[in-house]
């Protein structure tokens, strides 16, 4: 916390207690309303019906005579699910792919399927070695940083991007979206995703397995997917108008889909980190982005997100659940997994990081802010 006392946002809940680097301006709006209005005009799309048809017409044109047009990443959860449902609305014939890092919320099983089914789209699911993902997670708590999702969320990108190259296609859909989680992102709480020189050296300082099949990207492998192959990756969400309640409701409607709680919670092991391990360890609750970003897009109102932010983020009977499950699958005892919460926080800068392409990233960042449409 600063030297000046405790302060909110007179905009969105977000703090200096949870964002210590945090800046406010004359009016009291912090940095992370601001960057929300830079990519709204830079961004956000809704409206642009003419730019929508563009980028169909293009994903189409480059899926001609393919079985698919696209590869979808499928998570099942509201966001990439509804962007499933736009995908085939908009008359695109994409091809869903999953990650299964051995996590999966039972939920979000029966959702993937039966969306999938329902819509008639094909399914790829990349099932991760567990015990070398097992190994790879432990690592990333034993470091004791703050991104222990780094590694899925790498994960992810490169299952996205071979399936991709496989079928020949040119463009990856994203759920992700400015909306409901773009909007505000606190450097301190995150590691960039796409580092692979820092994910191989906190496993081989802290594993005990070789990596062998896991999907890593690395700056050669992104500048060979996005380069030499054109793949793209972008988002149908921001070009739409994309309210989640209701997204939730036409999925639940017209899909049958099955409401899985709070944002992320489609995995037992994210739901466990976002509602114990983060606040206990590092001292935050990431509800409050969340609903910062629902705030900036009138989805939620700043009084809700205070109310909401007051409740625990999940029962102690579902986290004392939770814990059981993560303990027995990691094969830890309270005492040991006690001992790993209770050490010293690490930076993720307190280990190797690949300097270059974290610079790449940093100015692609800035641009994508600052641009013009």
């Amino acid at each position: 916390m600063t030297t000046q006392g405790y302060r909110m946002c007179t905009r969105c809940i977000m703090d200096n207690a949870c964002d210590p680097d945090i800046e406010f301006d004359a009016s009291g709006v912090c940095n992370h309303c601001a960057r929300y209005d830079r990519l709204a005009k830079s961004v956000m799309r809704s409206g642009d019906d003419a730019g929508l048809q563009a980028l169909l017409e293009k994903i189409k044109r480059g899926g001609r005579g393919k079985r698919y047009d696209c590869v979808l990443g499928l998570s099942g959860g509201v966001d990439s699910t509804y962007t499933l449902y736009l995908a085939k609305k908009f008359g695109l014939r994409p091809l869903a792919a999953h990650y299964d890092n051995g996590w999966n919320y039972e939920v979000s099983v029966r959702n993937i399927k039966h969306v999938c089914e329902k819509l008639g789209v094909d399914l790829h699911t990349h099932v991760a070695d567990w015990e070398e993902f097992k190994d790879l997670q432990l690592a990333f708590i034993k470091a004791s940083v703050v991104d222990i999702e780094v590694i899925t969320d790498h994960a992810i990108l490169g299952v996205l991007f071979r399936t991709a190259s496989q079928e020949g296609v040119k463009y990856i859909l994203s759920g992700s979206n400015v909306a409901t989680e773009g909007g505000v992102i606190v450097p301190s709480w995150l590691h960039d995703k796409n580092d692979l020189t820092h994910i191989k050296y906190i496993h081989k300082k802290f594993g005990t397995r070789k990596l062998r099949t896991f999907p890593g990207l690395g700056l050669w492998g992104i500048a060979y997917y996005w380069g030499l192959k054109g793949i793209r990756y972008t988002s149908l969400l921001n070009y739409v108008h994309y309210d989640k309640e209701e997204a939730k409701k036409t999925l639940m409607g017209e899909l049958g889909f099955q409401d899985y709680g709070a944002k992320h919670h489609e995995s037992t092991w994210t739901r466990f980190y976002q509602t114990y391990i983060l606040p206990r360890k590092f001292g935050f609750d990431k509800r409050r982005a969340h609903f910062s970003s629902l705030i900036n897009s009138g989805q939620m109102t700043r009084q809700q997100a205070l109310e909401e932010i007051r409740k625990p983020p999940c029962s102690q009977e579902l986290l004392n659940t939770d814990k059981a499950l993560v303990l027995s699958k990691f094969g830890l005892t309270d005492e040991q997994f006690e001992e790993i919460m209770d050490a010293p926080v690490k930076k993720h800068t307190d280990y190797k990081v690949g300097r270059v392409w974290i610079t790449l990233r940093a100015i692609h960042r800035w641009l994508r802010e600052h641009r013009k449409r």
